[in-house]
């Protein structure tokens, strides 16, 4: 998992930074992306890609991150701008924010899938980098668990969608929900099914 980092680290990027995001797909809730920059020394053979662990090792995991971590932050993009920009752009945007927030300058940037567009930093995208790169496992961790968080603080708002289980995604019982009271100011309005709901009858909650 440390191959790609140890090839930086030779060729003179001491600070390599790891970013992934979560919360592309669900109905309502921001888009997350973290940046994690570990240190050289530091190896955890428990970290791997947030979606391999339940949630109890994400949370004990998420503390030894941000614990060892040189530097990490997190770079959230709310629905209303991703209604405005789109999904795609919208996870670019968090990713900036993301970086741009760490307390180091990274001197590389390993990305989650494609690269990030106009981003001045040397960077290498990486096709299911959070299976095979720990940096980018490590963020994937602290961005699913810091969206969860938000989620379940959503719930406490908004009860009847039960985001603290579905985390915004569209479950059945979600979509129940949203056929019978209509979206919340949470939900992604251009999202189907809440963009034809917003159609129908029901007004912004």
């Amino acid at each position: 998992m440390l191959k790609i980092e140890s090839k930086l680290w030779k060729k003179g990027a001491d600070f390599v930074a790891g970013i992934d995001e979560v919360g592309r797909g669900p109905l309502a809730g921001p888009v997350v992306s973290a940046a994690v920059i570990m240190p050289k020394d530091f190896c955890n053979k428990k970290i791997r890609d947030s979606k391999q662990l339940s949630p109890i090792q994400r949370e004990e995991l998420f503390s030894v991150i941000i614990d060892n971590a040189i530097t990490f932050s997190v770079g959230c993009v709310d629905a209303y701008v991703i209604d405005r920009i789109n999904i795609l752009e919208a996870t670019f945007e968090s990713m900036y924010r993301a970086i741009d927030k760490l307390r180091i300058f990274p001197d590389h940037v390993l990305v989650d899938g494609t690269e990030i567009p106009g981003l001045p930093i040397p960077q290498t995208g990486i096709i299911k980098g959070d299976c095979v790169c720990f940096s980018i496992a490590a963020a994937s961790i602290v961005a699913k668990v810091f969206r969860d968080r938000i989620m379940e603080l959503y719930d406490l708002e908004f009860p009847a969608y039960n985001f603290s289980k579905n985390k915004g995604y569209g479950t059945k019982h979600h979509i129940k929900i949203l056929h019978k009271v209509g979206p919340c100011k949470i939900h992604r309005k251009s999202f189907n099914p809440v963009k034809l709901l917003t159609r129908k009858k029901f007004k912004q909650r």
